[in-house]
């Protein structure tokens, strides 16, 4: 038992050597595997050699073969396969089943020769092909044919004329596979040569047999026959014509594989219009899936919800997109495109789903969006009455005078005004732009309120025109708020106001330039700033766009900065 247990790893090893020296040599193991097959043929199928051989032939064959990995344990079923062609071949051996078996391996070769992209690997492979072509049609094919006609000399010529292409293979330039590259098949084109070479032998012997011809012509009848016939294939495979022919109908045909995409596709858009909730889209998306004829039920998952429609069947596909999981059972048994095609229906919806999710999100940002540029608003608002009701509790604090009581019931009312303006904005925010006021009286209003702040209001009439009182009192508060902020920094600084002659305000002072770096972003998005200039003059800005009107920075340099309020069309 020990020795036993020693003598299995180390076998394992041996055989994993050999088969990593196959793949990186896979040539030298080709070359081996036809040199058998060819003596075999050569000796012919009633020789017991011959049989020895050929097993000897399938020994290599199986180092070489693309279907299992070298890694894979062989299982039971696989085992009883690799036996029963060894019992074949040793009991059963003749000159068809030599003559299937070469056609089986011209097939495998052949869909090896398509997939290959080094040049001399596909070179190899295509002489691998010619060889055992060449070794059915001339040695083994008129063995089994109706009258053997072949002359000896053609014979002989094959039988050492064939080698000659095994040289020119070995003596071609080396490129080896790397041990871990996967050997791979195209079982189209290999199913393809096998039914040609099918063709090929039957049409000659039918040829043989009904028209009394000798091999050879029968043979080149029926080679050119398929040729022509495969040349017209095709022609209307793919016209030069300019039409599309039969390939259009084979794609549509592939691609749709008897479903309604199309339909379906149409369905999935009108509902991405009509529904702007994520989850009853997926939830109609998932049961317009269980209404094509492939599909028995969907299984969905996504958001912390799941569900399942329709009936559970053998053939699940399963398919994973972002925040979705789909489980498609497919009605029958998924092929390689029917698979792809099912993944494509879950990509779909699972991009479809996708977006309405960044669409809700997007929805709730806008949204959140309006109520912080709402509560920035009158914020800013709310600030300014507060720092007009501390000026006049500090002036009522350091003087009783008749003036000052005047100045107090000018201001109350005006106040009160104000936060009945702030009210209605947070009550009806698309109405806050709708009141008017004569401008005179604006300016008026505006003197008294800041006759206590040492700003300098140029002198002369205002022009008699109605302006919104909104936009007027949020750009005048701002700037001036602002420039009074900049005043606690430079007691010296003077700030002058203005009306333009279309009825325009100017808001100047003497101090700083706005700093270059806040240009970029001033007026267009908030700004942070030690003394201001930032949220309260965006918003100013967006309400006189709002409302027609342009909100700017006409000078701007030391000793004369200056803003200005203006209708767009002046």
């Amino acid at each position: 038992m020990p020795s036993a247990s020693l003598a299995s790893p180390a076998s394992s090893r041996i055989a994993g050597t050999i088969r990593a020296l196959s793949r990186r040599h896979w040539r030298f193991v080709v070359i081996a595997m036809l040199v058998l097959l060819h003596f075999a043929v050569l000796r012919g199928t009633a020789d017991g050699w011959a049989r020895a051989l050929l097993l000897a032939h399938l020994g290599l064959l199986l180092l070489w073969q693309p279907f299992l990995s070298s890694e894979q344990k062989i299982s039971v079923p696989q085992g009883l396969f690799i036996a029963l062609c060894a019992v074949a071949v040793m009991l059963w051996l003749h000159w068809w089943l030599l003559a299937f078996w070469i056609v089986v391996l011209a097939g495998m070769v052949g869909g090896k020769v398509f997939l290959h992209q080094a040049r001399w690997q596909r070179r190899s492979y295509l002489l691998v092909m010619v060889y055992l072509v060449a070794l059915l049609a001339i040695i083994v094919l008129p063995e089994i044919a109706p009258r053997r006609e072949v002359a000896p000399e053609i014979h002989t010529i094959a039988e050492y004329g064939l080698p000659v292409l095994l040289a020119l293979m070995l003596a071609m330039p080396a490129e080896p596979e790397a041990p871990e590259a996967p050997q791979m098949i195209d079982f189209f084109y290999s199913i393809f040569l096998m039914l040609v070479l099918g063709m090929v032998i039957l049409g000659s012997f039918t040829f043989m047999t009904l028209g009394r011809v000798p091999y050879l012509q029968a043979l080149t009848y029926t080679v050119f026959l398929i040729a022509g016939a495969i040349f017209v294939i095709g022609l209307a495979w793919s016209p030069r014509t300019g039409s599309s022919g039969l390939s259009m109908f084979f794609s549509r045909y592939l691609f749709s594989i008897g479903m309604p995409i199309e339909r379906w596709l149409y369905f999935l858009a009108e509902l991405s219009r009509a529904e702007s909730r994520p989850e009853r889209f997926l939830a109609e998306g998932v049961a317009s899936l269980v209404r094509m004829p492939l599909i028995d039920g969907v299984g969905w998952e996504a958001g912390g919800r799941r569900g399942e429609i329709g009936a559970r069947s053998e053939h699940p596909v399963a398919h994973e997109s972002g925040e979705l999981r789909l489980t498609l059972f497919s009605r029958y048994r998924a092929s390689p495109a029917l698979h792809w095609h099912l993944q494509l229906l879950g990509q779909l919806l699972g991009e479809f789903y996708a977006a309405k999710l960044r669409e809700q999100k997007l929805q709730e940002a806008s949204y959140l969006q309006a109520v912080h540029e709402t509560g920035a608003r009158l914020t800013h608002d709310v600030k300014n009455l507060l720092q007009s009701l501390n000026v006049l509790c500090s002036v009522a604090a350091q003087e009783d005078s008749p003036q000052v009581q005047a100045l107090i019931r000018r201001q109350l009312p005006a106040i009160a005004q104000r936060l009945n303006s702030a009210l209605q904005k947070l009550q009806r925010p698309g109405e806050e732009s709708a009141g008017r006021v004569d401008l005179p009286e604006w300016w008026a209003a505006l003197q008294r309120q800041y006759q206590a702040q040492e700003v300098d209001f140029a002198a002369g009439a205002a022009p008699a025109v109605p302006v919104p009182r909104a936009v007027y009192d949020s750009a005048a508060e701002n700037l001036l708020q602002n420039a009074l902020a900049k005043r606690l920094q430079d007691p010296a600084l003077r700030i002058r106001v203005a009306l333009l002659p279309g009825g325009g305000l100017r808001v100047c002072d003497n101090g700083r330039a706005v700093a270059a770096e806040a240009m970029a972003t001033l007026l267009r998005a908030p700004v942070r700033s030690a003394t201001g200039l930032g949220i309260g003059l965006f918003q100013a800005a967006r309400l006189a766009e709002a409302n027609g009107y342009a909100l700017e920075l006409a000078e701007n340099r030391d000793g004369e900065v200056c803003f200005e309020l203006k209708a767009r069309d002046t």
